[in-house]
């Protein structure tokens, strides 16, 4: 071998001991490692941000279930306070005076007993007789008031809501808007915006005053209404505008529910003929022949099929009346 070529070999050599040395001395994995350390940087911020969005998800949920659990807390003392003896009579338009009632019903119980005897009726079957009418017929007729009145305050109250929005137009005060609904409308409507008035001028707020009223009328319409103005009140924004489609949307709820009562028209007809046919045979057989039907109240066995053909008519009568009752 040359010495030329040995000479070359040694170079070359010894340039790549020199630069393998140079690169051990310099840290030859700098590169990557500042690669390293940029991707641990980008992936801890992206961690950073993935645990604050999920943070801030979990708060907006939390806070989200919240709301929904007070709402739901609201309507069921709403509906708890509404169901109530002294808010029914008040719905029905009576002094919230229990004592009465509670007189009225024990009178119409003994009234009752006292026919069921007079009728040769036996004492347990005219206990019962007396019972039902102490007990259920003073509710009945308290719930029967209470649907006539809430039904006319909700026909009139699309045309209250036009009221107000034709007042505030005009530059009107809402409380002026509301004392002329309360002066010019109908009864019930007039009543209840009187009392409206009437609170707002002994100093409460228009939402425990919007409280009171659905206590004593508690309809959908009302409970718009006081969401409309809340929500006003917070936030701002044109009312005669808002309280223009409140008044459209409830024309349209009326509308509907005229549709579904001709729809059910028919159903509603045929349970209360089904209904009514059983205690009209009863009634016309023992006018015409009493002593066939005699054995059906004088002995226990009729007694106990009676009691039996009630049940079972009032199971049919309540099933027909979920199927055909829609609410809106």
């Amino acid at each position: 071998m040359s010495a030329t070529l040995i000479t070359l070999i040694a170079a070359v050599l010894g340039f790549i001991a020199v630069a393998g040395l140079g690169l051990a001395v310099t840290g030859g994995d700098g590169g990557s490692a500042r690669t390293v350390k940029r991707a641990q940087t980008i992936v801890g911020r992206e961690s950073r941000e993935t645990k604050s969005r999920k943070a801030a998800a979990n708060s907006q949920d939390t806070r989200r279930r919240q709301i929904l659990k007070t709402l739901r807390e609201q309507d069921r003392q709403a509906k708890k306070a509404t169901l109530s003896l002294s808010a029914k009579m008040l719905q029905a338009g009576l002094a919230d005076d229990l004592r009465a009632f509670w007189i009225a019903s024990a009178i119409t119980g003994v009234v009752a007993f006292g026919i069921a005897i007079m009728l040769r009726q036996a004492p347990l079957i005219a206990l019962g007789v007396g019972f039902a009418a102490g007990f259920g017929l003073p509710r009945w007729v308290l719930g029967f008031l209470g649907k006539r009145r809430t039904k006319k305050f909700t026909e009139a109250f699309p045309d209250a809501m036009d009221i107000v929005v034709r007042g505030i137009k005009s530059g009107m005060p809402v409380n002026d808007s509301l004392r002329i609904i309360g002066q010019e409308a109908t009864e019930p409507l007039a009543g209840e915006f009187k009392r409206l008035v009437e609170a707002l001028g002994m100093g409460a707020g228009m939402d425990q005053a919007l409280d009171k009223m659905y206590e004593r009328m508690p309809t959908s319409e009302v409970r718009f209404f006081a969401i409309v103005l809340a929500i006003q009140s917070k936030t701002g924004g044109n009312l005669a505008e808002a309280l223009g489609n409140l008044s459209t949307v409830i024309r349209a709820r009326k509308l509907m529910r005229e549709k579904i009562k001709a729809l059910s028209g028919e159903a509603v007809a045929s349970a209360f003929i089904i209904g009514s046919l059983p205690p009209g045979v009863v009634a016309l057989i023992s006018f015409t022949s009493p002593a066939y039907m005699a054995p059906m109240f004088t002995d226990p066995r009729g007694h106990i099929m009676l009691m039996v053909g009630a049940a079972m008519m009032a199971f049919g009568i309540f099933v027909m009346r979920k199927m055909i009752n829609f609410k809106i």
